[in-house]
């Protein structure tokens, strides 16, 4: 879930970042710390290189910029570099993140922690000569071996316009490919996605369209509400909303000639995974579902186990991991009871407020006032997608999907933890009677974390 719930490499928050520039003026003379820098975050088994930038200006003013080469992101800027004989800080308000590392005895490796978001992760860091490069070798390039169509269509009852991409297997005479085609249509996670569902650099649904749509299957991707020429707001949605727009675009293949309309797919990714149930609940045209990291459980279970799951693989104690979950159930509490917006908005504003000397360190840190740190939390816990999502039961659903499914989670995965979302799945689908059910745990994959 990438909106709300997130794993490390989600919480670093790259696509939404606010540049500050003040950092601490020192002299050049300090400089066994200056260079570039490169390591990798280790979470579980899941890596995330990083590579940290130490310059001095030439007023003699140390600067600072973060890269995530994995991610696709560059030139983090850093708010305060501090450098003491071998010990370095560098802080990073935009994402609230803070690294303390000191030098190495031959002067070309950092020793130290990032700290993020109230978890702190051991990170050594090497000396480099150059900045990795960012390679996406499995993006596909063109002229691509079949057709490509910009399509648009209407959600009517919502008033919305969509915009997306169909890609066509080319006929090939009477011995190869021939229309109508098999199709499917691929469903983001949430966020404000593009068709292609573009994160750090990946365009994991351009490769995806690509290796099917040679394999003879028409893939038709869509921007989601407000991204791209797509109209309508993704802020304001739910995910029941975005059922909507994926029944238009069922309705919209099934006009089409060179579709066979008694072949259209879904393949949901993350909050896709959602999506596609209700969507397959409702629409008697869908013959096949595939879930990718999708969810079995409600949200407020998801997030209790993701929490415990990304603190332990931080190494936080047993002890303060209960204290989160106590106060995080207290925040839950709130939204559920409280059915007027403004008393939910009151009383939420008011437990941040009254903990904040608890979960507020690292903003403290940052120099971060308290309600500016609160303000954000309370309009994301309080939005219409995020109440949805807390408790929403997808199983529900599920007893009601009656075509064939394959769901997928990442072994890794500790964003939708795998053995509990698949159990609940399984359960669900064959407890309204499918059989037809296919149900794999992927050995090494994260589901969630580097797409490379």
């Amino acid at each position: 879930m990438k909106r709300s719930v997130s794993t490390l490499f989600t919480a670093l928050a790259f696509l939404s970042l606010v540049s500050t520039r003040h950092a601490c003026a020192q002299s050049k003379s300090i400089s066994p710390a200056v260079g570039i820098w490169q390591g990798a975050l280790s979470v579980g088994q899941a890596k995330l290189r990083l590579v940290l930038k130490i310059s001095v200006s030439e007023d003699g003013t140390l600067k600072g910029a973060l890269d995530s080469p994995d991610q696709g992101v560059s030139d983090i800027p850093a708010s305060g570099v501090q450098i003491s004989g071998d010990s370095v800080v560098v802080m990073i308000a935009s994402i609230h993140g803070t690294y303390e590392g000191v030098l190495g005895s031959g002067k070309d490796s950092l020793h130290g922690t990032w700290k993020q978001g109230g978890m702190s992760f051991p990170l050594s860091l090497a000396r480099s000569k150059s900045v990795p490069e960012i390679r996406r070798p499995q993006i596909p390039a063109k002229p691509y071996p079949y057709g490509e169509e910009e399509v648009s269509y209407e959600n009517k009852a919502a008033g919305v316009r969509l915009t997306g991409t169909l890609t066509l297997p080319r006929e090939t005479g009477p011995e190869g490919l021939k229309g109508p085609f098999p199709a499917v249509i691929l469903i983001t996670g949430s966020g404000p996605q593009d068709r292609d569902e573009s994160l750090f650099g990946h365009k994991p649904f351009l490769v995806l369209a690509d290796y099917l749509t040679r394999r003879g299957i028409a893939v038709l991707r869509v921007d989601d509400r407000g991204i791209g020429g797509s109209t309508g707001s993704v802020l304001q949605a739910t995910t029941a909303d975005f059922a909507g727009d994926v029944l238009a675009g069922v309705g919209f293949l099934k006009q089409r000639a060179d579709i066979d309309k008694t072949r259209i797919g879904l393949i949901g990714h993350s909050e896709g995974g959602i999506v596609a149930p209700l969507v397959a609940a409702e629409s008697p045209d869908v013959a096949f579902m595939v879930l990718m990291a999708g969810t079995g459980l409600t949200g407020e279970e998801i997030l209790v186990l993701q929490t415990g799951l990304i603190a332990r693989a931080a190494g936080t104690t047993e002890e303060e991991i209960g204290k989160t979950l106590a106060r995080n159930q207290q925040l839950y509490t709130i939204l559920k009871s409280e059915q007027d917006s403004t008393s939910r908005s009151e009383k939420l504003t008011a437990y941040l407020r009254s903990t904040w000397d608890e979960w507020g360190t690292e903003y403290q840190k940052q120099g971060m006032e308290m309600e500016k740190a609160i303000t954000p939390q309370v309009r994301q816990m309080t939005s219409p997608w995020f109440r949805f999502f807390l408790t929403f039961d997808p199983r529900a659903t599920l007893k009601k999907v009656r075509c064939p499914v394959l769901a997928i989670n990442g072994e890794n995965d500790l964003q939708v933890p795998p053995a509990e979302n698949l159990r609940e799945i399984s359960k669900a689908l064959r407890d309204g009677g499918n059989t037809r059910v296919t149900i794999k745990e992927l050995p090494g994959i994260a589901g969630h974390g580097r797409l490379d």
